[in-house]
């Protein structure tokens, strides 16, 4: 009993065997008919069936939302995140949830490394210090605007990259696989063909022994009116479908306008933050170091001539130098107060002339 079981297993498995085999023989017969018959209209020795004109502007029109599809993609990608590196690693995070592979993009932004740096030299130069103080507001400015640019990246991407994407990997691929597959129903036909013309050159010729040319014939005419409807069924399909994408650029305008408001944020929040920030810093100038008053009244005032000064409360002149002048309090007929730098003091009022 046991020997008959393996005896009906292995005739099924001979058989299961020999009809792959069968099937791998006409793939390979249809693959091969395919080929021979497109290098025959490559080199100009076989005729070809042409697209309906409506179907072939439907192709151009289907290539053009392909390429130019593909183009806002990328270069939509490379506005939000300019290094290809970080971009991929980025939009990989940004595509796939966290749940699903136990991972978390925790990549700073170059923002974000400034403001770690500046916060912390911040720190140890004082943040009593009117510098280390700026440092530190700077630094915390710096990483919210790299988490604000973390949210326009998530934003930009979630509302036009990845849905494009989708609409490449999901529609157009579709689209593009039923094209290919009306382009080897073509072939088939026009294989076909060129197998009916032969069988009617032969009707022609004296019958050979054991070959009924209306035979042969009357196969290669079931088989072409078999190629025929095939194709028409596979043409009609593609138009459809290619028909069909004039309304995803109704979705498409969706994602450009979501993509539009995730700058429209960006933009705004990156400008509020700064407006915030220099504000800040307004009130965090250092104290003056000039010894003068800073009631006083700055003139600008060039000098006539070299004049050498007489005391210590005096400052030395050079001919065509252009200085800070100030009256004197009480004021003086004789001398005005001069700043070079740090440096204050009296100068005759005769040798400078004032421009300003």
């Amino acid at each position: 009993m046991d020997n008959f079981k393996k005896t009906l297993s292995d005739a099924s498995t001979f058989v299961s065997r020999a009809v792959q085999d069968v099937h791998i023989q006409e793939e390979a017969s249809v693959v091969f008919n395919r080929a021979k018959q497109f290098t025959e209209e490559k080199l100009g020795k076989a005729e070809r069936t042409d697209l309906d004109p409506h179907l072939v502007l439907l192709e151009q029109k289907t290539d053009n939302c392909k390429g130019y599809t593909e183009k806002i993609k990328n270069n939509a990608a490379a506005v939000l995140v300019p290094n290809p590196a970080a971009r991929a690693e980025s939009l990989f995070f940004d595509n796939v949830p966290v749940d699903k592979i136990g991972l978390k993009n925790e990549r700073l932004t170059n923002l974000e490394y400034l403001g770690n740096d500046m916060i912390e030299a911040g720190n140890e130069f004082g943040v009593s210090t009117p510098y280390g103080a700026a440092l530190v507001r700077v630094g915390q400015t710096q990483q919210r605007l790299g988490q604000i640019e973390k949210d326009y990246i998530s934003s930009g991407n979630e509302g036009m990259i990845a849905p494009l994407q989708r609409f490449l990997d999901g529609e157009m691929k579709n689209i593009m696989r039923e094209r290919k597959i009306l382009e080897n129903k073509r072939l088939d036909l026009d294989a076909c063909k060129n197998k009916v013309r032969k069988a009617r050159s032969m009707a022609t010729q004296p019958q050979k022994e054991g070959v009924d040319p209306r035979a042969v014939l009357d196969q290669a005419e079931n088989e072409l009116r078999l190629c025929q409807a095939e194709f028409d069924r596979q043409a009609e399909i593609t138009r459809l479908l290619m028909e069909g994408l004039s309304q995803t650029q109704t979705n498409h305008l969706r994602h450009l306008k979501e993509f539009v408001q995730a700058q429209v944020n960006y933009y705004s929040e990156a400008h509020t933050t700064m407006q915030e920030l220099h504000r800040e810093l307004s009130g965090l100038t250092p104290p003056s170091t000039s010894p003068l008053p800073q009631d006083l009244k700055l003139q600008r005032g060039q000098v006539l001539l070299d004049y050498d000064a007489n005391g210590p409360d005096e400052l030395s002149l050079l001919a065509h130098e252009v200085l800070n002048v100030y009256e004197l309090d009480p004021e003086s007929e004789d001398f005005l107060v001069a700043e070079r730098g740090t440096k204050v003091g009296k100068i005759p009022r005769a040798y400078v002339k004032i421009i300003s």
